[in-house]
């Protein structure tokens, strides 16, 4: 019984993280992710501090539109593919929450994708699509 406790929560936060995207659907804004390797630091948000990126290793650099003189930096997004150039690029029932730690025209490392939305980290884009996709449409909205 114990382990169903752990269990039942957990499915019920997934549930609700996927109901609250469903339904903001009207509200999300659709544009382009592209990815970026290490090197990572320094940021234009937070120059070489380590802890600026989470755990996860799921973070991004905010495109011109939404890095809005640097008030991006900091802010969390739900990103989910929604397409791609080639079929079966992404994973769209794959959710991941990424925090802006960097402005993509000053990435120490280059984007895969020249004016993207959005360009995350090597591992938030390997979750929702193919890694060998050079950019993919995405949804996404501000947490």
């Amino acid at each position: 019984m114990p382990r169903l406790q752990r269990v039942v929560p957990r499915c019920l936060s997934s549930i609700l993280v996927i109901a609250v995207i469903l339904l903001r659907r009207s509200e999300a804004d659709v544009g382009t992710a592209g990815h970026y390797d290490p090197p990572y630091t320094p940021t234009a948000c937070f120059g070489y501090d380590p802890l600026q990126f989470p755990s996860s290793f799921l973070f991004a650099a905010a495109g011109e539109g939404i890095w809005d003189n640097g008030a991006a930096c900091g802010r969390q997004y739900w990103v989910r593919c929604v397409s791609a150039d080639r079929p079966k690029t992404c994973n769209p029932a794959q959710l991941v929450q990424v925090r802006i730690v960097d402005r993509a025209l000053s990435t120490v490392s280059r984007s895969s994708l020249d004016h993207a939305t959005i360009v995350l980290s090597k591992t938030a884009f390997e979750a929702i699509a193919n890694p060998s996709a050079s950019s993919v449409n995405v949804e996404f909205v501000q947490v």
